[in-house]
């Protein structure tokens, strides 16, 4: 049997997490942020249809001008493999604080498992391939890809995965996507290091993941210094 004391101490550390998790979710909807899934889908959608390689390179130098102090710099974009929830990918962190990120993702070879349920709103503009969704409760999916509106002119689809939502998926070889993110990034962590820690064991891979996002949070410090210093100067 439980005793009061155990008891006393159990509702203590509930009410505890609850008072955290309200505080964290308040401050997720008052904040202020970089950017939107509008805006990083309006900057990849131009570069629809073209090569890759030159997309990826076209749309960072965008991320750049829009967002100068907060993209981290060329020496830090590494493409690093990334498996979870059954599938893999590779990923190319470009920005990640704890609210937001921006990354660039993708695949080589065919590969489905399960998305995830997050803390978090993530949108996938893809730019090349396709993606299929199966949502919880749903008996069909949905393939997502870039069609062709004009003459060779393609337009961009986003696909949106709200938070709490969880749903199967499907990417087939050759699908490169950029991914924006707005929620309580660190909650994404378990779920996207899991397979890595607890499967693959590549300990090399976790390591340089944690590198990356810890540089990027790193840049996101000094860059918010920096501004709140800005601030403080032009209201002297």
């Amino acid at each position: 049997m439980i005793g009061l004391s155990s008891l006393h101490s159990i509702i203590k550390w509930t009410l505890v997490l609850c008072f955290l998790v309200f505080c964290i979710h308040y401050w997720l909807l008052k904040k202020s942020y970089l950017t939107s899934d509008i805006e990083i889908a309006k900057i990849s959608e131009k570069y629809v249809g073209k090569d890759i390689k030159q997309a990826y390179s076209m749309i960072t130098l965008d991320l750049q001008k829009a967002f100068p102090g907060h993209i981290l710099g060329e020496e830090d974009q590494r493409w690093l493999f990334m498996n979870a929830g059954g599938w893999m990918g590779s990923v190319c962190i470009l920005h990640a604080s704890l609210t937001e990120y921006i990354l660039f993702f993708g695949t080589a070879i065919n590969t489905s498992g399960n998305s995830g349920r997050y803390w978090a709103n993530i949108s996938d503009t893809i730019l090349t391939g396709s993606f299929r969704q199966w949502k919880e409760g749903e008996l069909k999916s949905t393939i997502h890809k870039p069609e062709l509106s004009l003459p060779f002119l393609f337009k961009g689809d986003t696909v949106l995965h709200v938070w709490g939502e969880v749903t199967a998926v499907e990417w087939e070889a050759g699908t490169w996507m950029v991914e924006y993110a707005r929620g309580f990034i660190p909650s994404t962590l378990g779920f996207a290091l899991a397979d890595t820690l607890f499967s693959t064991t590549d300990l090399v891979n976790l390591f340089n993941i944690l590198v990356i996002y810890t540089k990027a949070l790193q840049l996101e410090f000094f860059a918010y210094i920096f501004e709140w210093r800005e601030y403080i100067k032009d209201s002297l």
